[in-house]
This record gives C-alpha cells, structure tokens and sequence, in this order.
C-alpha cells in the first residue's frame, strides 16, 4: 500500500517507541454505527458543571510539546479516531501518539482518540467512527483536525458545527486507502500527511493543562493497574527497561505493526461521569456521553509509582489540570500520555 511520503521530524521519546467506518451496508456489525433512520434527535446538552476555583500553574514553556514534555517545533494538531477491538488489532501508527484517550461506547466497548502533532507516522488506524463526546473533548485543543470514518447522520451536523475540521473520508478521500488484508470494518487507514493538507484551519497544538518534570513525592509503589470497562479492560505494567508502562488490551500485549510494543510514560486514570447521550447504533444500543468538564478525582502512574491526584477543567475551552490533593500541580513523565477516562464509582 502506498504510504504518504511526507513525515515530519519524531520528537525523541524515552525508552521504547511508543471512528462509523463508512459503515457498508455489507459490513455493519456489533462494533460499526449506521444511521437509525430515525429522526434527528436534539443534540444532547451538556451539565454546567460547578466551577472550581482556578489552579495556578506555570505556562507551558516554549519549544517544549505541551502533550508530552519533549522538544519539540509547533505543528498542527490532528486526533484520530482508532477501533481496538480485538479484530482490529494489531494497530499502525498507535506507537507514534504523543497522547492518547480510552472512551467508552456502545456495549461497553471502547474506543481510542489518539492525538499527534507534527510526530506523523505515514499511517494510521484502523480507523472508525466520531462520538458526540468527541467534540467536548476536543474543545481544549483550539481548532484541531480529526480523522475518523464517519458518523450517525443525525451527528453530522454537530461535527461540522464543531470548532474542528472534519475529516471523515467522503471529505478528504486522498487521505484514506483500505488494508485488503483485512475484513471491513476493521480495514480503513488514514494517511496523517494528507489528512492535515485537507484541514488548513487546524491550529498548532497548544497548552492543554499538562505540567512535566520530576516526581510528586509519595505515592504507592505499582508494578501493574487494571481499568475495566463494562466490556473491555486495560492493563499497564510498570517496565523499567522501557521507562514506561507497557499497554495491554483485554489481557493481550499492545502492539503495532510498525513500532513494536505500546508504552506510555505517563498514564492517568481519570474518573469521569458517563451517562446516556440521545443517539444509538444500528443495533439500538444507546452511544454513552463521556463528560470532560467538570471536576473529579484521577490516579496518576508514572515512574513505577501510583499518584492520588484530582483533575480541574472548568469550561469546554479551558485545558484540564492535575493537581496533588492539596492543590499543587502534579508533573507527568516527559513522553507519550494515555488518559484513561474511566467510570466514576
């Protein structure tokens, strides 16, 4: 398969290199998304949180990725939408994320949004389909791009609404080719390259809340933490040959096809409220609205080490800070960041 020529410089990482696919009418399955074919619902409103007093932080300084802490040159911000159920493994271009979500969709399944910003692999996927979460999510970002396969109808006009350039593949089709190797749905790849050539409002990636630099003291010593989901879990396994945790995925290893096994310097749960969104998939199951803004608790993994820590984002537009329990900033590792946003208990 031809792979999209342009790459920008990697930034250098410690330890190991670590969304409705068109859905075809052949091919709409337990894991693809259709349109109902039911009325377009109201889009679902989002809680007013309470605002939290302010954090004080220190600006993320310049030269330095605010998604990972690395030197890095400013660069348009693209998120990709990823499937991660077992078909769809192994991944490409997963290893090269500089930040990655776990949310939670239809089944208790999950979902990942991973996030790049000038480290481009020539490709990446597989790629499936938008959620209503996304675009709250995304907010923090400013104007990014994302790639994903398409979404319900009733969905599109939110997306195209939304402070983002939207990708799916019937608005940029160079950016995207099929693995015939691989079954549909599990088969479509974007090509980053190309995909951010058809987004020219994509803003470079800016502060989103993330503060790096030496351990927070404390912390309870953890070789291994599981997160479950209603129908998948995770696992990250602290390795000091790495310098990061592993990544498992339903008690499998993470791997990619074109940088090996998946790691993470830091991880961090944070626990979340995941209620009932107005919109379902083909099969009737209700799409799950992970909501960002507010406030909660979070575990911060990083260095072997465990964290208590508390999570802080008062608007759509505001970042989201991590902080100690008594309020000072808690640093992550410099490197790649998985952000599991977990059920709150």
């Amino acid at each position: 398969m031809a792979a999209d020529s342009r790459r920008a410089p990697r930034h250098i990482r410690p330890g190991a290199a670590v969304t409705v696919l068109l859905c075809a009418v052949m091919t709409a399955g337990l894991y693809g998304c259709a349109d109902s074919g039911t009325p377009e619902p109201t889009p679902t409103p989002t809680p007013t949180a309470p605002t939290p007093p302010p954090t004080p932080t220190t600006p993320a300084p310049q030269g330095i990725s605010p998604f990972t802490g690395l030197p890095a040159r400013p660069a348009p911000v693209l998120a990709v939408k990823i499937d991660n159920v077992p078909p769809a493994r192994p991944h490409t271009g997963l290893g090269a994320a500089e930040l990655v979500y776990v949310e939670q969709v239809e089944g208790g399944q999950t979902r990942l949004l991973a996030v790049y910003s000038g480290d481009l692999p020539d490709r990446i996927g597989p790629v499936r389909s938008a959620r209503e979460s996304d675009i709250e999510l995304l907010r923090q970002f400013g104007n990014p791009a994302l790639a994903y396969s398409g979404s319900q109808t009733a969905l599109k006009p939110l997306l195209k609404a939304a402070p983002l350039d939207a990708l799916p593949p019937e608005d940029a089709p160079g950016a995207y080719l099929r693995d015939r190797g691989r079954s549909a749905p599990h088969n479509l790849y974007v090509l980053p390259g190309r995909a951010l050539a058809a987004a020219p409002d994509a803003e470079n990636a800016k502060d989103i809340g993330f503060r790096f630099g030496p351990a927070p003291a404390g912390g309870e010593q953890v070789n291994e933490r599981t997160v479950r989901f209603p129908a998948s879990r995770y696992t990250f396994t602290w390795s000091p040959a790495d310098k990061g945790w592993r990544v498992a995925m339903d008690g499998r290893a993470a791997r990619t096809t074109d940088e090996g096994p998946v790691t993470a310097s830091t991880v961090v749960v944070q626990y979340v409220t995941i209620r009932s969104s107005r919109f379902h998939d083909v099969l009737g199951s209700v799409s799950p609205y992970t909501e960002t803004v507010g406030s909660g608790s979070a575990l911060v993994l990083r260095d072997g080490r465990a964290h208590e820590a508390r999570w802080s984002r008062p608007t759509a537009t505001n970042g989201t800070a991590f902080t100690t329990p008594d309020g000072a900033p808690l640093n992550f590792a410099p490197g790649p960041t998985w952000v599991v946003l977990a059920p709150r208990a």
